[in-house]
């Protein structure tokens, strides 16, 4: 069983007086984070669960109400709280698509067998998303599929790369 969380947006905001907060959601489209439930709220409060959230899009982004969440300042107290849903909600990626959370902590070796460290985390840039990969040092490896990434292999838990160990 996959007890694995994943980050799926973040309150960044309140909305109006009546306890609706603005949420970044990450998933494509935005609106998609309703599909996903249960939510685990993570913030400075604590952590709760929200079984049926309740919410819309809103200009560019999302809001959402929240029991128990009924003013202004009960919304502004939950500003940097995440939005945790279980991994095994969420669809089974397409062939050669990936979750993030699926390749964090995966092992990053050299198409030579140079090995890199692990991933550590990735981010996206307005070209691709780039791999962190932490080992004797960090390295920002592209996560370019058929470029430098050549082989992700989940189940040994591995990405090659065609990379330079001194870079």
């Amino acid at each position: 069983m996959d007890d694995r969380q994943v980050l799926l947006g973040r309150i960044v905001g309140v909305f109006g007086v009546d306890g609706w907060v603005k949420l970044h959601s990450f998933t494509e489209p935005r609106e998609n984070i309703f599909r996903y439930r249960p939510w685990t709220l993570r913030g400075p409060a604590g952590e709760s669960m929200v079984a049926a959230p309740q919410g819309r899009t809103q200009g560019k982004g999302v809001v959402v109400r929240l029991d128990g969440v009924g003013d202004r300042d009960a919304a502004a107290a939950l500003v940097g709280t995440e939005v945790w849903v279980p991994r095994a909600t969420l669809p089974k990626p397409r062939k050669g698509e990936y979750y993030w959370a699926d390749l964090e902590g995966l092992a990053v070796r050299t198409a030579e067998g140079v090995n890199l460290g692990r991933v550590s985390h990735l981010f996206a840039t307005g070209a691709n998303d780039v791999m962190v990969v932490q080992g004797e040092r960090e390295r920002l490896i592209p996560f370019v599929q058929g470029l430098q990434v050549v082989k992700v292999d989940l189940d040994a838990g591995l990405i090659e790369v065609d990379w330079d160990p001194a870079f």
